[in-house]
């Protein structure tokens, strides 16, 4: 029998849902269904979903489309007329596992007011196909009002899980056999404003740290240095399990350009949060979000952008050219041409590139705990504690953590040995 077949656009998040789904479809019997799980954060990232609609019906002409995520969720109505489209279902609607046991008289459509939406339910998966690490949504939605940003429209308010449904569900990968849980949302920063006593992220992270001795290593998604409490500070300090490395969404750095963005951070603020992590932990490794071009963005505050991942040391950039989202007060800002977005997010990317290359080269004698993906073949494959890409020579289990000495690097891959 075949497996529904998933297509994931978008973030983490995405990704770990589109693991509750594949579960609750293959319950339901739904083996030929090709689900798209959408993202909506920029038009690109839409005109490439529509494409791959189109891709799967050519190359699939008798499979049940269903799209869903924050793109349905946004405008059901530009999905439900495509012809492709068999149903389009709501991001809340998705992970409810009645929604997938369809009938005749299942409505086509099935979106509802993400933001009447007040809950998170918990929702418990065994684990990811073919991954050494897993996901574990924490938190859902942004009380945020970013000008660029249209996902608070597709995800809706901040909603927190419970710190006991994270810890059961760590519990269960951990059994699987998992050796690094990835914690995700779309602000988990803001985890824990909306429950009982409002435990802080840090708080939360050290009581399942506790409560879970036997998971080997943490990751977080991506932080807002806004919102880092000091007990998430602390344990940066003093706990080895969880990794060093963080992403952090930054987006620009001028502080005018911040300031149109609506962020609530300053390029100062961006220093000191790199500043204070590194202070408490020397070899972390700083992530980072960044939009080029964006509207009214001039010369020299592009320029602070560069100088700003020069500055800390910024790497592994994740740059997106500014694209209009209909509906954003962005998009009614003065917009710049099609081509400098597209130029300025190569030279960001330059930037970036040229600051792994330092990282890396760095790395290069130091022994790392790598944890192996998979075995290729010519050997091991895994990540470092930085989250960087590692071959080890020799044959190794996927789950398995080795000690590895770094002996060189293949562009942005490190090369390694077993350490004696």
């Amino acid at each position: 029998m075949s497996a529904p077949k998933i297509l994931t656009f978008g973030c983490r998040l995405n990704a770990f849902e589109s693991e509750v789904m594949r579960g609750h479809a293959e319950a339901a019997g739904m083996t030929d269904a090709i689900i798209v799980n959408s993202c909506a954060v920029t038009a690109e990232a839409e005109r490439q979903v529509r494409q791959s609609i189109r891709r799967a019906r050519r190359e699939n002409p008798e499979s049940k489309i269903i799209v869903t995520g924050c793109a349905a969720q946004i405008d059901p109505d530009r999905y439900a007329t495509m012809e492709e489209v068999d149903r389009v279902i709501g991001n809340e609607e998705k992970l409810a596992a009645d929604t997938w046991q369809i009938k005749d008289d299942t409505p086509r459509v099935s979106v509802n007011d993400i933001m009447n939406v007040r809950e998170t339910a918990p929702h418990l998966i065994a684990g990811f196909e073919g991954r050494a690490r897993a996901f574990v949504e924490i938190q859902q939605g942004c009380d945020h009002r970013c000008t660029f940003c249209i996902i608070p429209f597709g995800r809706g308010n901040n909603r927190s899980v419970p710190i006991g449904v994270i810890v059961e569900q760590v519990r269960l990968l951990v059994a699987e056999g998992y050796r690094e849980i990835v914690l995700t949302g779309v602000d988990i920063t803001d985890y824990g404003k909306d429950l009982p006593a409002t435990p802080r992220l840090g708080e939360m992270i050290k009581r399942l740290l506790t409560l879970v001795p036997n998971l080997p290593r943490l990751r977080l998604s991506s932080v807002d240095p806004a919102e880092i409490d000091d007990a998430l500070f602390d344990l940066i300090a003093h706990e080895p399990r969880l990794m060093p490395h963080f992403h952090i969404s930054v987006q620009a750095g001028d502080d005018l350009i911040l300031k149109r963005m609506k962020r609530r951070h300053s390029r100062a603020d961006i220093e000191a949060f790199v500043d204070k992590v590194r202070a408490r932990r020397p070899d972390a490794v700083f992530g980072a979000d960044f939009i080029a071009g964006f509207p009214t963005e001039s010369d020299a505050a592009f320029a602070n952008s560069v100088s700003l991942v020069e500055t800390c040391g910024l790497t592994w950039l994740h740059v997106f050219p500014y694209s209009e989202r209909p509906g954003t007060p962005a998009a009614k800002m003065p917009q710049l041409p099609g081509n400098v977005r597209k130029e300025r997010a190569a030279a960001l990317r330059a930037a970036g590139d040229v600051q792994v290359g330092r990282f890396l080269d760095a790395q290069v004698g130091i022994t790392a705990d790598v944890l192996v993906e998979k075995d290729a073949g010519h050997g091991g494959e895994g990540r470092s504690p930085h989250f960087v890409p590692v071959r080890i020579e020799g044959a190794y289990e996927p789950g398995t953590i080795v000690s590895a000495r770094i002996v060189g690097r293949d562009n942005d891959t490190l090369i390694a040995h077993k350490a004696a």
